[in-house]
């Protein structure tokens, strides 16, 4: 039997081979662990889907593979007589090569099972195409006497070519998609969290004593949920095909995660239901499985407004792109000392910016401002966020 790379769900539609548990040649048992595959979700283990030997691989390591193509082919146990895996003829290996590639060579009349690819694990890249076509139109051009060639300029540094794979290909790949569909437009304001970090430090100790680690985070995800209570649209996706606006009800805030691999968004389902130390708690352990590489599919799955809290690392702020197909995103810099007017007083407070990237197609600026305008009533009256 042919297995092949299953649907996921949330429009995946390709995902790449990470690592194979097996070889050909093993026996494996029905639901044991197959082959890991790197979606722009999450890196998931397929389980054999039946009892037998592994007769071929056909996708490699590092290679991207597509909802529905051919994995491997397994003989089920009970099926196979000794020479069966000799006689019987695998299905044809399907060629690897990256998207840009595949519409290069279809514009170029380029046929890809003829292409060397050059890229991690035998992907056909966009270069190899083009090297490709150059080559034939060499071979149909008449032969020339050659010219001598120009002496080449002596290399003065060398370059590291580093493969883009495994995270940094899905970040790459959804990124582009995000700015290449979605109008980005941008609000900017600075929030006051003198209050909310000096609450941040009365409840620190009772969170230890839980056994959990509270940063200001949850704060801001607790008050992006309210808000969002208000201001509907901003949880929602724009839909391309029908021309429609899709309003979520569910309000599952993404929050972005620095690992080693790369940037990964886990997801804390219905956050406007949950309290501040809950919060604290999901969000932990989800960072904790996103560092050690070990997220499942429904920790990284059904976001619909995403954080990114740059200043945990530093810097005053930055500008998202949107975690497509979100409508929008909220960049939270470091808190730093700066001089407010407080009433008629000027005081050293806290003061952090925040900059909500949105979809221009779904709200206006001025929606976008009363959203903002209402989290950061929510930060700097924190009391708030305990009820």
């Amino acid at each position: 039997m042919e297995f092949k790379f299953p649907d996921l769900g949330e429009g995946l539609v390709e995902g790449e081979v990470v690592k194979w548990h097996v070889k050909e040649g093993d026996y494996v048992k029905e639901g044991d662990p197959l082959v890991d595959v790197m979606t722009e979700k999450a890196t998931v283990t397929l389980p054999a889907p039946t009892s037998g030997r592994v007769v071929k691989i056909l996708v490699g390591e590092g290679q991207v593979v597509k909802v529905g193509q051919t994995l491997c082919v397994i003989e089920p146990a009970g099926e196979a007589s000794a020479e069966k895996p000799q006689t019987a003829q695998p299905a044809p290996r399907e060629v690897a090569a990256m998207p840009a590639a595949r519409r290069l060579a279809r514009e170029l009349g380029v046929d890809l099972t003829k292409v060397r690819g050059t890229g991690p694990g035998g992907v056909i890249t966009v270069e190899d195409v083009k090297k490709f076509a150059e080559g034939l139109k060499g071979k149909e051009a008449p032969k020339a006497a050659e010219a001598p060639k120009a002496a080449e300029a002596p290399h003065t540094a060398e370059a590291e070519v580093v493969p883009v794979r495994g995270v940094r290909r899905a970040v790459a790949e959804k990124m582009t998609k995000a700015k290449r569909l979605i109008p980005h437009a941008y609000h900017l304001e600075e929030v006051d969290l003198t209050e909310l970090l000096r609450l941040h430090e009365r409840l620190k100790a009772e969170a230890e004593r839980r056994g959990i680690r509270l940063t200001v985070l949850p704060f801001f995800v607790r008050a992006v949920a309210q808000a969002l209570r208000e201001y509907p649209m901003l949880n929602s996706e724009y839909d391309e095909e029908k021309n429609v606006i899709v309003v979520k009800k569910e309000i599952n805030i993404g929050v972005a995660v620095d690992t080693d691999q790369g940037l990964v968004v886990v997801v804390v389902k219905n956050a406007d239901k949950k309290g501040i130390l809950e919060l604290a708690r999901e969000i932990g352990t989800l960072a904790e499985k996103a560092r050690a590489g070990k997220l499942d599919i429904q920790d990284v799955r059904g976001s619909t407004f995403t954080i990114s809290n740059i200043g945990a690392v530093g810097g005053l702020g930055g500008l998202s792109i949107l975690n497509y197909p979100e409508a929008a995103i909220m960049a939270v810099g470091r808190a730093r000392k700066k001089p407010w007017v407080v009433g008629d007083r000027i005081e050293i407070r806290d003061i952090a910016l925040v900059a909500v990237s949105f979809d221009h197609r779904v709200v206006d600026g001025a929606y976008v401002a009363r959203f903002v305008n209402k989290v950061k009533e929510l930060l700097e009256r924190p009391e708030a966020l305990l009820l």
